[in-house]
């Protein structure tokens, strides 16, 4: 196995992630331990070396403290280890120290924590991504990946170095005298102390800070995404000013944070001169009684020095690293809620022989007293056509949103083929279902890849035919996009913003009818288009129509008229339900639609 292999950053964890601070590094780390350990001694051995070096550094001077006659002779020994420590034994240990943290360790630790956030944010329900931005989520992600592997870094190329760097000087002071490692180890507890009251403040503006940062973004990001909104209704300067609020309050946390970084930094210079003073005042105290040589003097010279500079190094790598704890934790609160949509342990797949569907007395609401629909009772045969209508508010995209189980029904339940969709598994149950909506979405990738994930498996031949059918194959090869990439292979921005609105919806067609599912949903899938694409491309819906089940919601009442049977919502309730020729003849609802509608639309007011 390589090195690099050690950990392996991709695997799934069957555990959702804890929602408290040190479970959820454990969480984020869990799998990795082994070779984290290994890391963990290599950095500890490069620790120890800084006493070995002091200590060598004293026997020199010890071994010269005499006459200079007959000192190879007497002191080779001293000289070959002197050498094989400083260019074979240190750089080795301090190579694999290095090793451990740059191969192994940083590598790795970063891409497993941000794919176990991102599988774990990819099965929330579409709510949870309703109710924030996607900048700041991605942000999230980011901020906790790199938070939790610069803290894993930081800890072991500092923390476990500077440990074994303490417990060594203890070793060698104690030879010299028990009461200046006495007097060390009093000086370790009030540093300890003195770090303890300063981190924890630190933290939490490190953790206020991160927030502020993080709106900024979120903000940013809304505009950005809106940025036709913006510029349509001149609102540039209103989005400067919300964006300046928000880059202020970070100023302010990051003021606030500057202070006690300044109170620390004053409070560990003092502390860390105290190390010297201590230590080499000492053993040329012990050296006047005659209880201390000068090497002890050179040697707990070389330790206080080195204990004081790395006092400040770990000092200010430890408020890093609470400041990281800070970032982890707030992203760590956005990240971790538990699922409101989740599979039974038991949840199977589900089959679709024939593509019934049943509505069986569902009622949903969001939760609130008004809205969503109310004691649904509909059964849609296998391969039969319903058409969905009503004003706007009255509950269709919403019983389209139960079926797909996006939301669980409150009351009731949905079967597809006698199957209860809370039973199966969503992707299972979302795979048998062809949809296209409204509000099209296009990744920022290719034409081609955009159609195809519809069905990843398919040829480029089959692609190109669904196209066809869609008459998306018409503009397709025209398409060019900044780097020079044209006709399938040209990318199509964000959200297909370099498309026409009827455009996309050609393409989402095609994606839905390379998907072939044997249950067909079309949300105003034609609302985009004119009325001569609309013409050509309905005789290509009639065909992929055939053979499914299908629910068209549509304001164009010309485009559901042929269907075998319409259904009319008012209210959240279903309140008429027939033919085309039906509803008019019993001058309803429906029959007031068709005879008002201008442009083939329904109107909204009653």
């Amino acid at each position: 196995m390589k090195l690099v292999d050690l950990i392996r950053p991709f695997r799934r964890v069957d555990t959702p992630p804890p929602n408290t601070l040190w479970p959820f590094i454990w969480w984020c780390l869990s799998g990795s331990w082994p070779a984290l350990t290994i890391a963990a001694i290599a950095c500890m051995l490069a620790g120890s070396l800084e006493v070995v070096t002091a200590y060598l550094l004293g026997a020199v001077l010890d071994a010269t403290s005499g006459t200079a006659e007959g000192f190879w002779q007497d002191q080779w020994p001293l000289a070959v280890v002197f050498i094989v420590f400083y260019i074979v034994l240190r750089p080795i240990i301090f190579g694999v120290s290095a090793l451990s943290n740059s191969i192994i360790v940083q590598p790795n630790v970063g891409p497993q924590i941000l794919s176990r956030l991102h599988r774990w944010t990819m099965g929330h329900s579409v709510r949870f991504f309703d109710e924030d931005f996607a900048g700041r989520l991605t942000q999230k992600q980011m901020q906790v990946s790199n938070s939790v592997t610069e803290l894993t870094s930081e800890f072991l190329n500092t923390i476990c170095f500077a440990i074994a760097s303490v417990v060594g000087a203890l070793i060698l002071v104690l030879g010299v005298d028990i009461w200046m490692a006495v007097g060390l180890l009093a000086w370790f507890v009030a540093y300890v102390l003195m770090i303890s009251w300063f981190i924890p403040r630190v933290r939490l503006r490190a953790k206020a800070r991160a927030n502020a940062r993080a709106a900024i973004t979120g903000q940013v990001v809304d505009t950005f995404t809106n940025i036709r909104t913006v510029k349509l209704f001149a609102h540039d300067d209103f989005e400067d000013a919300v964006a300046l609020d928000a880059m202020n309050e970070f100023r302010n946390r990051a003021v606030e944070f500057g202070r006690v970084a300044v109170a620390f930094r004053l409070a560990l210079m003092t502390i860390a001169g105290v190390v010297p003073i201590m230590l080499i005042g000492g053993t040329v105290y012990m050296w006047t009684l005659g209880s201390a040589t000068a090497g002890d003097i050179a040697a707990t010279g070389a330790i206080a020095l080195r204990l004081s500079h790395m006092t400040g190094w770990v000092s200010f790598t430890l408020m890093g690293m609470y400041g990281h704890l800070g970032e982890a934790e707030d992203g760590m609160k956005t990240l971790t809620p538990a699922h409101d949509l989740t599979d039974d342990i038991d949840a199977a797949e589900l089959v679709v022989p024939r593509g019934e569907i049943n509505f069986d007395d569902v009622t949903f609401a969001y939760g609130e007293r008004n809205g969503g629909v109310r004691d649904i009772a509909l059964t849609i045969q296998p391969s039969q056509k319903v058409g969905i209508v009503g004003a706007s508010g009255a509950g269709k995209s919403t019983l389209v949103s139960l079926l797909l189980r996006l939301y669980d029904t409150e009351q009731g339940r949905v079967l597809i083929d006698g199957q209860n969709i809370s039973n199966v598994t969503q992707v299972s149950l979302r795979r048998h279902i062809g949809m296209v909506t409204q509000d099209t979405s296009m990744f920022n990738r290719s034409a081609m890849d955009n159609i195809r994930y519809g069905r990843p498996d398919a040829t480029d031949a089959e692609v190109m035919e669904a196209a066809r059918k869609a008459e998306a194959h018409t503009f397709i090869p025209d398409l060019r996009d900044a780097k020079g990439r044209t006709g399938y292979d040209a990318f199509l921005g964000e959200r297909g913003v370099k498309l026409s609105g009827g455009q996309r919806q050609r393409i989402a067609i095609a994606r839905t009818i390379l998907k072939d599912a044997p249950i067909l949903v079309l949300d105003e899938a034609t609302s985009a288009l004119d009325s001569e694409v609309e013409a050509a491309i309905q005789e290509s819906l009639d065909q992929v129509m055939e053979g499914k089940t299908v629910l068209a919601i549509a304001h164009r009442l010309s485009t559901i008229a042929r269907m075998d049977r319409i259904i009319v919502m008012e209210g959240g309730r279903i309140v008429e339900d027939g033919t085309h020729d039906d509803l008019l003849a019993q001058g309803g609802i429906y029959a007031r639609y068709w005879a008002r509608q201008s442009g083939g639309f329904i109107g909204t007011d009653d």
